[in-house]
């Protein structure tokens, strides 16, 4: 601890015992008689509130400071130093038990969510402390001045409960807010106004001689509505000093009764009571609203900032579509301006996603549980923008049914890429089963397909396998070169392509060597229609730039109804090929398993 801090401590400790050594010899002054309490001792009040706003460290300074300073003015009005010393301490032990409880539970006082439970807590350890002191001084002037134990007790305990309840919350509250009780905006003229009112009513009531003692509590309620706990602090202060002063000297309806001064106070301590009990809790619960109001408003504040400046577009609209909210980021995703969305109801969802969309919002509206999902929304331009949207349901603003909110982003480049991956896929997975040059099947498509087509065998179908390849394809490629060669093999898989059905593959193997696969037919019947088919149209010419080449084919055709394996029916459609390039420009036919040897057909 610096030496500046000890220094600031004592001052501080000196104003606190200041205040509750003038407090304590004004309230040993006002007493009727000797060995008298108070109706309201104020002293321990600011003791407690200048705790509970200090760190728990600095409490000795200002216990020592307190308990000095009271000894004192009690020697100095003519106590006796032993009684003088026993009160004093029961003074002490009151507000160290009262402080150190409230410090244990709600180790902020200031904090507003906190009010509510500390109001519980405060009320509880104030009884305690203030029954544990009054039974401490009771037995002392038992003891010394033979006073009776339990009046005295119910004096001490009520006058002490009284002056926590009001002098430790206008302590409090004046730590809290300085010089802001009275100067903060809203407050400053209306609130000295309400006091000055509260004066003058408490001065007319307590002066006179006519039981209007309920007249004061008007204004006391109207200064904890406006004003909240600077309102109830001030105001219990002022009704109770004007009270206590115009009582102890003889003025105010309390002396309209037939009791004694002891009975006199205690109507005294039941009336400042009952003005605690009428404002204290208003004044919690207008300061539990305010918070709640503040949350709610920082609430809605840090939502709009969000919604303003997302990137995203944030639109809250009502079960029939009218839409309520448009944040700004609309004018840059969609190109209209917030306030032309608004108070409409017209869809701008692509006409093919508007039932999908709508049927959404009802679900997300009769659900409560949020729903993502991609439309297409129409821009200003008149082209359409993908949206990614999260639809919330929220309640409605008036109370009545749900709302629905959503956040959609741009995601049309998201889409736009999707989509030419997914053609980059599909172009990728047709050139690894297509042949680049003629279109036609590559070999894994075939070997796919045949493998497929011999399993079907054991199902009582039939297969027929043509090999196909062209009569001295190797010397059109050696004498008039690949480019040419290239277009014989694009010319004569498209005339292939000609001669069989839809449900038949024509592949490409390799080179110039072509097969195909034909299934579910009659055999070999439809094998040799194809055969024929295409060696009749190999016929014409193939034209390439100004020339016309003449180009036959040699086709081995296999056929089998009933289960083979693959590679002896590859190897029946091999050697009926070798048959009919003997002849060449022909076709041969070869049946599975079959005794006799391949047959050559004639050419058409």
């Amino acid at each position: 601890m610096s030496s500046i801090e000890p220094k600031r401590i004592g001052w501080d400790a000196l104003l606190m015992a200041l205040l509750t050594g003038v407090s304590a010899w004004a309230a040993m002054a006002l007493s009727r008689g000797p060995g008298e309490l108070s109706a309201v001792w104020i002293g321990n009040g600011i003791l407690v509130g200048w705790l509970l706003s200090r760190p728990t460290e600095r409490w000795p300074w200002y216990l020592g400071a307190a308990a000095a300073t009271e000894l004192a003015v009690r020697l100095g009005v003519g106590d006796q130093a032993v009684s003088a010393a026993v009160v004093a301490a029961a003074n002490l032990i009151e507000a160290l038990i009262l402080a150190g409880v409230v410090r244990r539970f709600v180790p902020d006082v200031g904090d507003p969510k906190r009010w509510i439970s500390l109001g519980g807590i405060a009320t509880a350890s104030t009884l305690l402390a203030c029954a544990v002191s009054g039974f401490m001084a009771a037995g002392a002037m038992r003891v010394l001045h033979a006073a009776p134990f339990w009046p005295g007790f119910l004096t001490w305990f009520s006058a002490h409960v009284v002056g926590l309840v009001i002098f430790a919350t206008t302590t409090l509250v004046a730590q809290r807010e300085g010089r802001r009780m009275f100067t903060a905006p809203g407050r400053g003229l209306s609130f000295l106004l309400t006091m000055a009112l509260l004066a003058a009513i408490a001065l007319a009531v307590f002066l006179s001689s006519y039981p209007l003692l309920f007249l004061a509590y008007p204004p006391l309620l109207l200064g904890a509505i406006r004003h909240r706990f600077a309102g109830v602090a001030v105001g219990v202060v002022l009704l109770t000093l004007i009270g206590s002063v115009a009582t102890a000297l003889g003025h105010g309806p309390l002396w309209l009764a037939d009791v004694d001064t002891p009975g006199r106070i205690a109507l005294l301590q039941l009336y400042i009571a009952g003005g605690c009990l009428i404002t204290i809790p208003v004044a919690l619960a207008m300061a539990e609203r305010k918070r709640l109001v503040t949350g709610l408003r920082d609430s809605e504040r840090r939502y709009r900032m969000l919604a303003d400046y997302s990137h995203d577009v944030v639109v809250r609209m009502r079960a029939d579509g009218q839409r309520v909210y448009v944040s700004p980021s609309a004018r840059d995703i969609l190109g209209w301006e917030p306030a032309q969305m608004l108070g409409s109801r017209e869809s701008l969802v692509h006409p093919e996603d508007l039932e999908r969309q709508q049927r959404l919002l009802a679900e997300v509206i009769a659900s409560g549980e949020p729903r993502t999902a991609v439309y297409r929304i129409r821009h200003k331009n008149g082209h359409y923008v993908w949206i990614e949207a999260v639809t919330r349901a929220i309640p409605a603003e008036d109370g009545n049914g749900m709302e629905a909110i959503y956040a959609g982003r741009d995601i049309t480049r998201r889409v736009e890429t999707e989509r030419a991956l997914e053609a980059s896929r599909q172009e990728l997975e047709r050139l690894a089963r297509f042949d680049a040059l003629t279109g036609l099947a590559n070999r894994r498509q075939f070997e796919e397909r045949m493998n497929l087509a011999v399993l079907g065998l054991n199902r009582g179908a039939s297969l027929s396998l043509l090999y196909l390849d062209i009569d001295r394809f190797k010397q059109i490629n050696d004498n008039l070169g690949h480019a040419t060669g290239d277009e014989v093999l694009r010319s004569f898989a498209q005339r292939l392509l000609g001669c069989v059905r839809s449900g038949d593959l024509a592949a490409r193997l390799g080179g110039d060597e072509f097969v195909v696969l034909i299934e579910d037919a009659a055999v070999p019947s439809a094998a040799e229609a194809v055969a024929r088919k295409l060696i009749e149209r190999m016929r014409r010419p193939i034209a390439i730039g100004e020339r016309e080449l003449s180009v036959t084919t040699s086709i081995g055709v296999a056929y089998a109804d009933r289960p083979v394996e693959t590679a002896k029916l590859l190897a029946a459609a091999d050697a009926a090929l070798y048959c009919a390039k003997r002849e060449r420009n022909t076709y041969c036919l070869q049946a599975v398993a079959a005794d006799a040897a391949p047959r050559a057909a004639a050419r058409g």
